[in-house]
């Protein structure tokens, strides 16, 4: 072959008949080469859009920088595909091979790298195990990783049958990096497929995330281990260790754990529900895996822990049925017009915004007071998470514009202190008296 393709470049008289054929096959290396960077970017130009989109609905993350990393990953990986095909299809020579090598070897680190800053993974890390594939790629195409390898493998101890090397150290670390950022990345897709899912309710949803998330570490924690060879009987020795920590450092955790997926089974709890535990109110934002984050209307996130949850009583205002009557005390004075009043009273709360029409608010006259005629307003609101101090306000606001504009009083207690006659004292020494200041 490499005759024939000498005499095709002699014959359209390309070149001269070199001394060693190497040269002729780096020429054509060097053309494959470019070939496949301008195929890799050809390709990506055109498929980028479509597989960002994808990415957009399957893991809920829509960004350019997103987009443009995805254009990246697709030109590098279509070069490095079409050059690992070239190196395949012939035996080549030391000059081609390096060319082959080093593009090969370039476009699969940037690939690397890409892809761990593009699953939110720290920036050194992505240089880390870029670097780390750009040196093994090379390495084992010129000499193979033996050398590195034993020349690591020397560095270390051993323990009984055990050894532990430099080579044992960066072999974990990498299997580690590797399975986290899959798992990273599985996770992602499966979150964001069951959280889009049409046919679950919110409750639901977040139980099958929990329950995705705890699978897919489980499936990383076994290929690691047996990525690594290491022999679960070995681990035998700690199991009990684990399971007095478990009993005793551990247990409140683990009895969260727990907690919160009982909460997650039965729906008592939901993520937007209202709930009032112990001295926290405010609407449940997230049920996480050691705590439920409450937040208030102030804008403060309690962190509950699961176990309180079920231990404490808790008052849930949206648990059944969002719907929440909220009551509102208002007074007049006896001389008012008290159909006035009750209508003055049922217009204010209609011209609140948040009061429910159905069902519909009552206006009733409770009591007679001392010093008032006593009215309770008593309306309904369907978005208890939007606070009850607002709404109160807003519906007093208007009750006293209106009363205002109507003539209607609102009375304050007053008393009035009346003096005849202290024990031997004249009529009109009293007043002097407190007037001096003296008995």
């Amino acid at each position: 072959m490499n005759e024939a393709i000498t005499t095709a470049f002699l014959r359209w008289g390309w070149i001269r008949r070199p001394d060693d054929l190497q040269y002729v096959e780096g020429i054509l290396a060097a053309l494959i080469a470019t070939t496949a960077l301008i195929c890799g970017w050809g390709l990506s130009r055109l498929l980028y859009m479509r597989l960002a989109a994808v990415w957009e609905r399957r893991a809920g993350y829509e960004s350019p920088l997103a987009r443009r990393r995805i254009r990246d990953m697709l030109r590098r990986f279509t070069t490095a595909m079409l050059i690992g095909m070239a190196l395949n299809l012939y035996e080549w020579s030391l000059i081609a091979s390096v060319i082959f090598g080093l593009t090969l070897a370039i476009s699969l680190a940037l690939f690397v790298n890409d892809l761990v800053r593009g699953v939110r993974m720290p920036d050194w890390l992505g240089t880390f195990l870029g670097l780390a594939t750009l040196i093994s790629i090379l390495a084992s195409m010129f000499g193979g990783l033996d050398p590195i390898t034993i020349a690591m493998d020397r560095v270390g101890f051993n323990l009984g049958e055990k050894r532990f090397s430099l080579l044992w150290v960066v072999t974990i670390a990498v299997t580690v990096l590797v399975l986290y950022t899959a798992a990273r990345v599985v996770n992602r897709i499966a979150g964001h497929v069951i959280g889009s899912s049409d046919g679950l309710d919110p409750t639901q949803k977040l139980l099958g995330q929990k329950i995705a998330s705890v699978l897919v570490i489980v499936m990383a924690f076994f290929v690691g281990i047996d990525a690594l060879g290491i022999d679960l009987t070995a681990l035998s020795f700690f199991s009990g260790a684990f399971g007095l920590a478990v009993g005793f450092g551990l247990q409140k955790t683990i009895g969260n754990l727990f907690a919160g997926i009982i909460l997650l089974l039965d729906r008592s709890i939901k993520p937007g529900d209202v709930i009032a535990v112990q001295d926290s109110f405010g609407w449940v934002n997230k049920i996480g895996v050691r705590a439920v984050s409450v937040i208030t209307r102030d804008g403060k996130e309690h962190l509950i822990p699961n176990e309180d949850l079920m231990t404490h009583p808790v008052e849930n205002w949206s648990y059944s049925d969002r719907n929440v009557r909220m009551r509102i005390p208002v007074g007049v004075a006896y001389s008012s017009d008290m159909q006035l009043v009750q209508e003055l009273l049922y217009r204010a709360v209609d011209e609140s915004a948040r009061v429910l029409k159905d069902p519909a608010p009552r206006i009733w006259m409770t009591d007679f007071g001392d010093n008032s005629v006593n009215w309770e307003i008593r309306a309904w609101i369907g978005d208890p998470e939007g606070g009850m101090g607002n709404i109160r306000g807003d519906v007093l606001m208007r009750v006293w514009m209106l009363f205002k504009e109507h003539d209607i009083e609102i009375p304050f207690p007053q008393r009035d202190l009346y003096i005849k006659e202290m024990p031997g004292m004249g009529g009109e020494q009293p007043a002097a008296a407190l007037r001096d200041g003296t008995d």
